[in-house]
């Protein structure tokens, strides 16, 4: 005679592993906010002196689109940086300190799935880049007209910018064994990449040659996709811009959780 018992005893344990995910995501939101005015306050005070300096000397020079000033093109630009910097920051950041600190024992000596591991990493990136991006989009307004002529194309490249952010920032974290090598791909990974995705011009405006390199660099389909819903205009149609943006969040996806599984750099 058959018995229940396999199915009662699987339950706890797919709970656990959910209450565990649960319970390291929250670790990860609070790790960032406990020092929000690191976290959030600066990137938020950088983002408005960005606005401040380049508003002031290339709105009257500067004509992107028709109907919309430079420092209202500007606007959304400043905030998806934000929101990708600040993602791919809280991920890398939390697991080489973890690495290099010591503490990451305590996560392997516990039943964590990888997928565990980044549902916890990634979801808490992506609060933090909401969270700042938010913080960014609500100073700005109060020196600048905006309109948001489609709000689901909003959260929908904000939420896939800062997911994409999230799980970049985790193989990077895998990957480096020091600071100094996470601050290295920042700099000549992150860093160009962002200022080179049409944050503060329209790629439109570009030589030839670099409007193609331009159209490479999938982080400028996110800010693309993520202006085009404030404006309803933009350099390539949103349609594209997703489809290329969920590609490279599949991608980078793919890649950390096939890291994570093979506990790679985290495990002797």
């Amino acid at each position: 005679m058959s018995t229940p018992l396999p199915a009662t005893a699987a339950a706890p344990r797919r709970h656990g592993a959910f209450e565990g995910a649960g319970m390291l995501f929250r670790k990860e939101v609070l790790r960032f906010w406990k020092v929000s005015f690191q976290t959030v306050a600066a990137p938020v005070l950088t983002a408005l002196l960005y606005l401040l300096i380049f508003g002031h000397v290339l709105e009257d020079h500067v004509q992107v689109f028709d109907g919309v000033g430079y420092t209202s093109f500007l606007v959304p630009g400043l905030v998806m940086m934000s929101v990708l910097q600040n993602a791919f920051a809280n991920s890398s950041s939390s697991l080489i300190q973890s690495k290099i600190t010591g503490n990451l024992v305590f996560l392997l000596v516990t039943p964590l799935a990888p997928r565990s591991w980044f549902v916890a990493y990634v979801g808490a990136s992506v609060v933090r880049g909401l969270v700042v991006g938010s913080g960014v989009l609500f100073v700005t307004v109060w020196f600048v007209p905006l309109q948001m002529a489609h709000p689901l194309w909003v959260l929908a490249f904000a939420a896939l910018g800062a997911a994409l952010m999230g799980a970049l920032g985790l193989i990077a974290g895998l990957w480096a064994d020091k600071f100094d090598q996470i601050a290295a791909f920042q700099n000549f990974v992150i860093m160009p990449m962002t200022f080179l995705s049409g944050v503060f011009y329209s790629v439109h405006s570009l030589p030839g040659f670099w409007q193609t390199a331009s159209h490479l660099n999938p982080f400028f389909y996110v800010i693309d996709g993520f202006r085009h819903g404030f404006f309803g205009v933009s350099d390539t149609t949103p349609w594209l811009s997703l489809g290329i943006t969920a590609g490279a969040v599949l991608l980078v996806f793919t890649l950390a959780l096939q890291l994570l599984r093979s506990g790679y750099k985290i495990r002797p």
